[in-house]
């Protein structure tokens, strides 16, 4: 299928998506919604694929709302934001979070405002060690959205998070590794190399433990100790039961590459 403002494939199991408005920066539009929103439906389908890579065309991942999209007819016209964050941003972020394969961003350029809250709502984060993460809300009277809030405190703690969103200063993918806000740092022009390795390291492991671990690790930043151990518990005992957790004993035990099957 092709897209207006989106590129997409699946090949080796792994999903490819490009955010694809370089003359925007990648800006996120309402038909870029529409857009995103088909490519998880084809993405949720069973056995679909085993990783994603989202990453951006151009001198940039994502610039954030797109705010020409959201033009009003006269400087005293008002528009409820939430309504654009309800229907398109919340979902999205959800539909990232509950997807039983990784999703890889590989971050370029720039990512501000709602574009660097979608690189941050991915399961692991690379940026080029010049990428910039920028939360520029504050700069036009504006809160974080898109999961901002509820990611940047726990990945970086409070006074990081603060300083971030309310002075709004960019912050490198150098500096963001070095925080522990991303998995890695990455030499600009390898960003892309990396994160198709890193892909095809991640295809070829256990769907099922894949989506297990995404889910329980997810779940742990809400559960209390015995609830979480309990999670566990019963995420190894469904493990257990596979298909490949058998051909990942064989393999070991065999000294081969397992070929795990996702059963």
């Amino acid at each position: 299928m092709t897209y207006e403002t989106l590129l997409f494939s699946i090949e080796d199991n792994i999903a490819r998506i490009t955010l694809n408005r370089p003359e925007r920066i990648n800006a996120i539009t309402a038909v870029m919604h529409e857009e995103l929103r088909d490519v998880f439906t084809r993405l949720e389908k069973p056995a679909s694929a085993r990783c994603v890579i989202m990453t951006g065309a151009g001198r940039g991942f994502c610039s954030g709302q797109d705010l020409a999209d959201r033009k009003v007819n006269s400087p005293d016209e008002r528009r409820d934001l939430s309504q654009s964050i309800q229907q398109n941003y919340n979902p999205l972020v959800k539909r990232m979070a509950a997807l039983p394969m990784p999703i890889i961003s590989a971050v370029n350029g720039v990512a501000a405002g709602a574009g660097a809250s979608l690189a941050l709502a991915a399961d692991i984060v690379l940026a080029g060690h010049n990428t910039k993460f920028v939360q520029a809300f504050v700069n036009i009277g504006l809160v974080p959205d898109a999961g901002g809030t509820y990611v940047l405190p726990r990945r970086v703690g409070l006074a990081r998070a603060l300083g971030m969103t309310l002075i709004g200063a960019p912050v490198t993918g150098k500096q963001a590794a070095d925080w522990g806000l991303i998995w890695s740092s990455v030499e600009d022009d390898s960003l892309l190399k990396e994160a198709e390795a890193l892909a095809q390291t991640l295809a070829a492991k256990a769907p099922i433990a894949l989506a297990s671990i995404k889910k329980i690790m997810r779940a742990s930043l809400d559960n209390g100790m015995a609830e979480q151990l309990d999670m566990e518990a019963e995420f190894q005992r469904q493990c257990g039961y596979t298909d490949d957790y058998q051909e990942g004993i064989a393999g070991f035990l065999e000294k081969r590459a397992p070929n795990f099957q996702g059963k």
